[in-house]
């Protein structure tokens, strides 16, 4: 009898431990929330102020002359932005707003 009694309660350990890792394992795939994440972050603030001036100067006269250059510049900072997001796994809630919407630059772009 008590042989049972210990498998009982060494199954009770093991199932508690495997919650304690399960939580800990979704706790890493939603992303480490560190002072590196917080510079990361940052980053992407930095990189989003740098598009939305690049929007600016494709509406702006004098540069119209270069609108080709500023569209390619648009595109491949988009693309940095998407890369930067997935790699460090920064969702759009805790991407910082920009003040236009992501995806209006296809129909100037084009």
């Amino acid at each position: 009898m008590r042989d049972e009694g210990d498998k009982s309660d060494n199954k009770e350990r093991k199932s508690r431990g495997d919650r304690y890792k399960r939580k800990e394992q979704n706790s890493h795939q939603r992303g480490a929330k560190t002072f590196r994440r917080g510079r990361a972050i940052a980053f992407l603030e930095m990189m989003n102020l740098k598009r939305s001036t690049l929007k600016k100067q494709l509406h702006t006269p004098e540069l119209q002359s270069i609108h080709p250059i500023l569209v390619g510049e648009l595109k491949a900072i988009d693309m940095v932005i998407n890369e930067f997001m997935q790699l460090f796994e920064i969702h759009e809630s805790e991407a910082p707003e920009t003040s236009d919407e992501k995806g209006s630059e296809c129909n100037e772009t084009n």
